[in-house]
């Protein structure tokens, strides 16, 4: 007799594409941890749906007519909403990536993904971990390119341990227990090599941190 996970994900897709919310649905619905609760076909609608349903995590399309994605991640980050939100985008070029990261958005995949790599992405959306592809890393090359200070831009060693562990979806927690280090110290070192790169988060932190050669 199977067994219903301890732990199921609830999510909503927000795509304008009906087979791809279609093909979305269908490919959650055959793991039983996950649950989709509703979709969505443009942002506007996503946002109301979110709050009203209130899942772990939003599969957030990028490029919708009727309401872009963009507006919709900036519009649930300011009103406080608990849902993380993951972004499924088809274009690996696709330029609103970089103001998604800004407006608030947790993960960003390509929509090619591998089936388990997407699930592993939004078991770690919903745990508030970044999440972020090389492959969507590498698109934002020009995009995250950021002056920083003549000779404040060098992480130290311990600051490149930490950043190649947020780029893995490490926590906070996870990183400290596996540095022998405490939270806050986690905390401080984000806080410096932030400065040093010249991003705001843990995601723009990543993806500067491929553009400029410090992940590989």
């Amino acid at each position: 007799m199977d067994r219903e996970p301890a732990r199921v994900i609830t999510l909503i897709v927000v795509d304008d594409h009906p087979v791809v919310r279609d093909g979305l649905r269908g490919m959650f619905a055959a793991a039983p941890e996950f649950r989709v609760l509703g979709e969505a076909a443009d942002g506007v609608e996503g946002v109301e749906m979110a709050f009203r349903l209130d899942p772990d995590v939003v599969l957030m399309d990028l490029r919708m007519p009727g309401g872009g994605g963009v507006a919709a991640i900036t519009e649930l980050t300011r009103r406080g909403a608990r849902s993380k939100v993951l972004v499924l985008t088809t274009y690996d070029t696709d330029s609103d990536t970089l103001p998604a990261i800004e407006a608030g958005a947790t993960g960003y995949l390509l929509k090619d993904a591998p089936r388990e790599e997407l699930f592993t992405a939004v078991r770690a959306a919903a745990e508030g971990r970044t999440v972020l592809s090389p492959a969507v890393a590498s698109r934002l090359v020009s995009a995250v390119r950021a002056p920083a200070a003549a000779g404040n831009d060098t992480l130290s060693a311990r600051e490149r341990e930490v950043l190649t562990l947020v780029a893995r979806g490490t926590s906070n927690r996870e990183i400290a227990a596996e540095l022998f280090i405490s939270e806050a110290t986690v905390k401080t070192h984000l806080t410096h090599l932030f400065a040093k790169l010249g991003v705001k988060d843990r995601a723009a932190a990543v993806a500067t941190g491929y553009d400029r050669g410090i992940l590989g």
